[in-house]
């Protein structure tokens, strides 16, 4: 055979002889730290940004693994001192994977520089959609104190959101500890919080109630936020003081009314007093039946202390009318 031929001969290695030739093998290549790890040797990083995890949705995802299995590796780290392996990223399906009764989850196996670990994963924690705002803020001020203190404008360059969406994110700081748990806990939506946002912290909670009680739409939070802010009566109230007001904001707003939760009417009497009278409500209880004497009486009284109020009080006792007559409505149709 000539020499020409020769140097025309396809050599072959003896790694070619085992590996995959086939059409689905194309462009793809195996990954020599892909383990299969069992459960009990993996922890939590006790660094992770990440502090809420629902538990209606980490019980969706068990049973989807009870059924299909865990269909993306998690990533981990070896940590010589412990023995162990420590969590990068999805904690999320390790614990389901838990739930599921897994005695074992496949993973890749990273080695990370310290200093890159936590960028990391707080980069991939302010990204995540699934994540609560809350946690994606506290995220995004770890990352900047990770970057030395960078300019914001550094920050949101580094996550790849945009300035305005950093702010908005951040701003839910703003948000008083109760109206930040039902941030987390998924009751209130961030666009709803965002309506919330420079309100005094009674007014804060009572329009985050409404919402989460009451169901009150986006269009309606915003608009009640926008009134209520030009109240200067509001900053004065306390937080049943500021839920009464907010209804009474709401009963005019503009269009037509929305449909009230569906309730008895002794049901709806009770919450309606409640809103009234505060504390002094659970006293009726123990109280025996009134005669309509003393109903036309209390009237009388009212009306007469209606006339000789004096102007500078009259927008306070408003609220509370509007409340009366809403319990009258209640109760006489």
């Amino acid at each position: 055979m000539s020499e020409t031929m020769q140097g025309k001969r396809r050599r072959f290695t003896v790694d070619a002889l085992f590996s995959d030739t086939t059409p689905r093998a194309v462009g793809v290549s195996d990954l020599p730290n892909a383990k299969e790890i069992q459960l009990e040797r993996i922890v939590p990083d006790p660094q992770q940004p990440r502090r809420s995890f629902d538990a209606e949705r980490l019980e969706e995802l068990a049973e989807s693994i009870r059924r299909e299995g865990v269909l993306q590796p998690i990533a981990v780290r070896y940590d010589r001192a412990g023995e162990g392996y420590i969590i990068l990223h999805g904690e999320r399906r390790w614990r389901a994977a838990r739930l599921a009764g897994l005695r074992a989850i496949p993973a890749v196996v990273r080695e990370v520089a310290e200093e890159r670990r936590l960028v990391q994963q707080l980069m991939e924690n302010v990204v995540r959609e699934d994540l609560n705002a809350i946690d994606r803020a506290a995220a995004l001020r770890a990352l900047k104190a990770q970057m030395d203190d960078a300019p914001w404008e550094r920050v949101a360059e580094a996550v790849g959101i945009r300035r305005s969406r950093l702010f908005q994110l951040l701003g839910t700081e703003k948000l008083t500890v109760e109206v930040q748990e039902h941030l987390r806990a998924g009751r209130l939506s961030e666009k709803q919080s965002r309506a919330l946002q420079g309100l005094p912290a009674p007014a804060q909670e009572a329009l985050a109630e409404l919402i989460v009680d009451d169901g009150v739409s986006l269009d309606d939070a915003r608009q009640l936020a926008r009134a209520a802010r030009d109240d200067e009566a509001l900053a004065a109230l306390d937080r049943e003081g500021a839920r009464a007001h907010l209804r009474g904001l709401r009963d005019d707003l503009d269009g037509p009314p929305r449909p009230a939760p569906r309730r008895t009417p002794v049901a709806k009497r009770d919450e309606v007093l409640r809103r009234l009278l505060g504390a002094d409500a659970e006293q009726l209880a123990e109280a025996g039946p009134v005669t309509l004497d003393e109903v036309n009486a209390h009237i009388d009284a009212l009306a007469v202390a209606l006339a000789r109020l004096s102007p500078h009080d009259s927008h306070t006792v408003a609220e509370r009318l509007r409340v009366l007559r809403e319990l009258i409505g209640v109760v006489v149709g």
